[in-house]
């Protein structure tokens, strides 16, 4: 229904790992389902395992060179997972000391994790839980 750029390579000037993150909206989470086969042949990949511990989304990767390049979230549109990853984007697009503020925890949690990806993410949540609750 939409596609949507989102992640920190969506803001002008915030630091990113070179992977672009893509949301992809549909109708309901069985069309996510149906669309996988055909998203998986167009050159995705994904995790059965980590697919199946998300009630909210699909999600694939593509690959160049023996990189990551792009994340694709497939997700209900507009539903609350849709909502959250769009208007955190949009903070910090229109918000420049609120995208200086994440850079600089990013930084600091990428030395900090620099080994673990999943404890990474999980680090940068709850500055993201306030941002979209309005506290920041």
């Amino acid at each position: 229904m939409e596609i949507q750029h989102i992640g920190s390579t969506a803001v002008p000037g915030l630091p990113a790992k070179p992977i672009i993150d893509i949301l992809a909206g549909v109708r309901s989470m069985a069309e996510a389902e149906s669309l996988a086969e055909r998203i998986c042949r167009s050159g995705y990949t994904t995790s059965a395992e980590f697919n199946a511990s998300l009630h909210d989304r699909r999600w694939f990767m593509r690959w160049a060179d023996g990189r990551r390049t792009h994340h694709l979230h497939v997700v209900v549109h507009d539903s609350q997972a849709w909502r959250e990853r769009v208007d955190f984007r949009d903070a910090l697009r229109s918000r420049p000391e609120l995208a200086s503020r994440y850079a600089a925890l990013k930084s600091q949690l990428a030395l900090r994790h620099a080994t673990d990806r999943e404890a990474y993410t999980e680090a940068k949540s709850e500055f993201v839980r306030s941002v979209l609750a309005g506290a920041c």
